[in-house]
């Protein structure tokens, strides 16, 4: 059950490790994340020794990031349609399987970069499935107020590790060999793969059967389309990542061709990356406290820029270390605010498919800047790809304006509760279609009220999955107007209303302070039937007070 926070006004960042379930997986993922730490700096290292294309050691990030995007929709929705936990144990066999490969081809010396990027995007696959899950899980197995915080430390967690995984991987690279990097990969993946085996976490389940997979993909993208915080979140991820994402892929680069350095400064450069997240997370509260998130998320921006210019000019290491510091606070920051962002923004029936649509567009701005930046740095030079990057990342503060990040907000997103309406005729599932009318007379002092409260409840049904919203207006007793909607189904209109939370039903209860009959307004559910029928039935009405 979710965790209560004895402290419910301010939670703090370390307040989800009070629950044991959170604190098990949160720890393993930290072994995990060093294993994984310690063999992308050795998979970078060996890719710069056996191959001498700019575009293919670029193109290390993007193998790992290009399932996220190709297949994070369809994990969002089997996340939300099946248990998150198993979910979650499938997609570290991925990773599992990943590094264990890597880590026995590189021991019978049999290795090439094709190799090397296929297994990465096979790992990439595990992340796939597991990030969707995990995060999602996160409201599960919390309170909701502690997201934020439970986000935060999953980030700085990620980034403590940050700052002591490359380093170690450069000391393992450079005395032990790349052998004993994928060696240790593979072994630290055991550690989440028996936190979840242990672990068990109560989730409220859905009274109706599961949703057809391309269903259950169409209804999440339907939502977040209608959606424009999360539209906006996404918008702007999306943006950052293909910019930013020019820090980690050309690093390698950097540090052999403008430090003159091997990979041991490569790992305390990332070591700074990561030092720099973990202070700007441990800071996370406060700096929200003091500013917008908005505001906050542009200042990222600028600051990875900066990281960007610096590396493009500098020649010494100090200097690079501290721009990557500012680069990793920037990199945080904008992660884990547009993250809570689109947490907070949905609810729980879909917050799977809304993060992995986020993962998913996100991840392919990243993919898409390793090979641009990649490619700008073998046709042109490594310098005018960092200043490149860090003018696109100026653009993208000033996105801001225009696509502004909204500031986090607490509402209930939980599902309400609702009691299917008793049937005159015994309707299957898959029956349909049905149409549900609601009459309302309102005065016409009211009119403007009632369409302010109409344009919500439109809003809050077609994300539910409502098709054809109407609202018309009798044009003999122009105080009555009617509500109507449609669902493909039966169970469509089952699921609809049991998506519905309490915040999408406030409008209810402000159009029936509008409503002047004497009698509340009053649903009427009908079945649409055809006259080219075999047999014809009757139509079928029904109505039932509204909720």
């Amino acid at each position: 059950m979710p965790h209560e926070n004895p402290h419910p006004s301010v939670p703090t960042t370390l307040a989800p490790l009070r629950n044991q379930v959170f604190r098990s997986i949160w720890v393993s993922t930290q072994i995990s994340s060093l294993g994984w730490l310690v063999q992308t700096v050795a998979i970078s290292w060996l890719m710069v020794t056996i191959s001498a294309s700019d575009l293919m050691v670029a193109l290390v990030q993007a193998a790992s990031t290009l399932p996220v995007f190709f297949l994070s929709v369809l994990a969002g929705a089997i996340a939300d349609n099946f248990s998150r936990r198993w979910v979650m144990f499938a997609g570290h066999c991925l990773i599992a399987s990943a590094s264990t490969t890597l880590m026995i081809s590189v021991g019978l010396g049999f290795v090439s970069p094709w190799l090397i990027l296929g297994l990465g995007f096979l790992a990439g696959c595990g992340f796939a499935l597991t990030d969707p899950a995990w995060h999602a899980s996160v409201g599960d197995i919390l309170h909701k107020r502690e997201i934020p915080a439970a986000v935060t430390l999953m980030s700085v967690g990620y980034n403590i590790v940050r700052s002591v995984g490359p380093a170690l991987g450069g000391v393992i690279l450079a005395f032990f060999g790349p052998l004993a990097a994928f060696a240790l990969a593979a072994l630290s993946d055991l550690a989440p793969l028996g936190a979840i085996w242990r672990t068990k976490w109560q989730v409220r389940s859905s009274p109706l059967p599961r949703e057809r997979m391309t269903m259950a993909i169409h209804d999440g993208v339907r939502f977040t389309a209608l959606s424009s915080e999360i539209r906006v979140a996404i918008a702007r991820a999306t943006l950052f990542g293909l910019a930013s994402i020019s820090i980690l892929a050309l690093l390698p680069l950097v540090v052999r061709d403008q430090l003159r350095s091997g990979p041991i400064v490569y790992g305390i450069l990332l070591a700074g990356f990561g030092m720099g997240a973990f202070i700007a997370g441990m800071s996370n509260g406060f700096l929200r406290r003091i500013t917008s998130q908005n505001r906050l998320v542009a200042c990222a921006s600028v600051a990875c820029a900066a990281c960007c210019l610096s590396l493009a000019l500098t020649s010494s290491v100090a200097v690079a270390a501290i721009s990557l510091a500012f680069g990793g606070a920037g990199w945080l920051l904008t992660w884990t605010g547009i993250d809570v962002s689109v947490q907070l923004a949905s609810p729980r029936w879909v917050v799977g498919r809304t993060l992995s649509i986020y993962y998913a567009l996100s991840a392919g701005g990243m993919a898409a800047g390793s090979w641009i930046w990649g490619s700008v740095a073998q046709n042109y030079s490594l310098p005018w790809a960092l200043e490149g990057a860090a003018g696109a990342l100026l653009l993208v503060a000033a996105a801001g304006i225009v696509l502004p990040v909204r500031p986090w907000e607490e509402t209930d997103q939980e599902s309400s509760d609702f009691r299917a309406p008793e049937l005159a005729l015994d309707l299957k599932p898959r029956s349909g279609p049905i149409v549900a009318k609601v009459d309302y007379s309102i005065s016409e002092k009211n009119i403007d009220a009632f369409l302010g409260c109409m344009r919500t409840k439109r809003h809050a049904l077609s994300r539910a999955g409502a098709r054809n919203w109407t609202l018309q207006r009798n044009l003999q007793t122009p105080s009555l107007w009617t509500e109507t909607f449609r669902t493909p189904t039966w169970m469509d209109f089952l699921r609809l209303n049991h998506r519905l939370t309490a915040a999408d039903k406030e409008a209810d209860e402000h159009l029936l302070a509008l409503h002047d009959g004497e009698l509340p307004p009053r649903t009427v559910l009908s079945i649409e039937r055809t006259t080219e029928a075999a047999r014809t039935r009757a139509l079928t009405v029904f109505s039932r007070p509204p909720r």
